[in-house]
């Protein structure tokens, strides 16, 4: 049991890197702080971006839903 408790830990914490770097990587949608740094500018210069970035939200709800799953998974295990 312990085995598979850490290789779900190590899973967790990549699942956990990679959806902070998703989210980081997201276009804002105007006013925020994203626009400060020059994301504003960058999404009206990139006309067509759309696939590109609808790919890259459902490729975040896929790893926010397996971080889920690894959450339950975890508090399951060490329960």
């Amino acid at each position: 049991m312990e085995i598979v408790r850490a290789i779900v830990t190590v899973f967790h914490l990549l699942l956990s890197l990679g959806l902070v770097a998703l989210i980081l990587l997201q276009s804002g949608k105007g006013g925020g702080l994203s626009d400060v740094f020059g994301g504003g500018m960058s999404a009206s210069s990139l006309g067509g971006s759309t696939v590109v970035e609808r790919n890259l939200s459902r490729l975040t709800v896929v790893v926010a839903t397996l971080f889920g799953i690894t959450t339950i998974t975890l508090a399951i295990l060490l329960s």
